[in-house]
């Protein structure tokens, strides 16, 4: 047996590193608003630890460390009595703003008793917490901007979905810049891509067209086209994607939220909604159904990046090409919200404007779909003979 080997060339190595063990700066989306309004404390795993989520008396949201300062008792277990939440062990009421207001077997309660209380935010229907290892408040420019649509009776209800990834959560951030994935892990068709990067803010902006030999088109229905995805991270978390639907009769509006929260440095919560504004082609239910349609759809491409995501390495010395985007700079970009805010440096927020050449990607893609669907044609034409 002849073992042949060639050590003259250098070899690129995976660089893979650890996940950081503190967690991003920055608003957190946890869901959806009215899922905490139900009279009952709702539990939380983020950021390392767990948190109690529950309402007020007035419908007014608060979140709290988890377990009771008295003899650690799961507030998670406990009851809304009042405005407060009840701790099951011995029952000492917890306020919204971290002090403990009642002992109901005690004379007095301790001056010391409190507990940690996070900064939130209740807006377009969805519910932020604010994580700041340094402890500071959220500065007023690095609030999510309103959604426009959102809670608007021209527009659908929010439709959701939430699943747990087992990996650290700068794998999903790394997609804003990566073009060719779209294509091949989700079957689009990306025609034009840039991105954008300046402050808290990292957008993509990208146009597309549809893909006959994934998705042909069905007899008797509008014809698809294409899309346009305007993009854009508010933070380290919190995706705004204005999305519009292309068809040859008339566009679909959207909005589709991408948003994540950590768990601990290998796992995180990914979320992601959708809107649908209403028009002469959707109305009534037909808003609502297509919402429901195309947040199918976009689940299913979340399931595809999770199963990448599930058998990849982490890298932190990607090798690219000309035809990838700016994955170091994004990092670049993502890396001011693990740091302190004294040690962010203008590298990591100036602003960084890059447009991906799709020339050679898009020759490429064309032939492989013209190819997709000779092949599907002479499949379906020797199935008929057959039959």
């Amino acid at each position: 047996m002849t073992i042949q080997q060639n050590t003259s060339e250098e070899v690129r190595e995976i660089e893979a590193g650890a996940a950081p063990t503190r967690f991003a700066r920055g608003w957190h989306c946890i869901g959806l608003s009215a899922d905490f309004k139900d009279g009952k404390p709702h539990s939380i795993e983020a950021f390392g630890t767990k948190l109690v989520v529950f309402a007020d008396s007035s419908g007014t949201l608060a979140v709290l460390d988890g377990y009771c300062r008295h003899m650690g008792g799961d507030l998670t277990q406990g009851t809304i009595k009042g405005d407060e939440v009840a701790c099951p062990f011995h029952d000492w009421r917890w306020g919204s703003n971290g002090k403990c207001k009642s002992i109901p077997y005690a004379r007095r309660v301790p001056p010391l008793a409190r507990t940690r209380s996070w900064h939130v935010l209740d807006q377009d229907g969805m519910f932020f917490v604010w994580n700041d290892p340094e402890g500071n408040a959220p500065p007023a420019e690095v609030t999510i901007p309103r959604i426009e649509g959102a809670l608007d009776d021209g527009w659908s209800d929010w439709v959701w979905y939430r699943t747990e990834v087992d990996t650290n959560c700068r794998e999903v951030v790394d997609n804003i810049v990566d073009m060719a994935h779209f294509f091949y892990v989700h079957y689009s068709f990306p025609t034009y891509f840039k991105n954008v990067f300046e402050g808290h803010v990292a957008s993509q902006y990208m146009n597309g067209q549809s893909r006959e030999d994934m998705r042909p088109n069905t007899a008797g229905q509008p014809k698809s086209l294409g899309n346009s995805s305007d993009a854009t991270y508010f933070g380290p978390s919190f995706m705004v994607d204005d999305l519009t639907y292309k068809f040859d009769t008339h566009d679909v509006n959207s909005v589709l939220i991408n948003c994540h929260y950590p768990v601990s440095a290998n796992k995180f919560v990914l979320q992601y909604g959708m809107i649908v504004k209403k028009s002469a082609e959707l109305q009534g239910d037909a808003a609502e159904e297509t919402a429901r349609n195309f947040g199918t759809f976009i689940a299913k491409g979340f399931e595809q990046d999770i199963e990448i995501w599930k058998n990849k390495s982490r890298i932190e010395n990607p090798l690219l090409c000309e035809e990838d985007g700016p994955v170091y700079q994004l990092r670049r970009w993502y890396e001011q919200f693990y740091v302190d805010v004294a040690d962010v440096t203008p590298e990591m927020t100036e602003r960084f404007e890059f447009e991906l050449d799709t020339t050679r990607p898009v020759e490429s893609w064309k032939k492989e779909v013209e190819a997709n669907v000779a092949r599907k044609l002479e499949e379906q034409n020797a199935t008929a003979s057959v039959q």
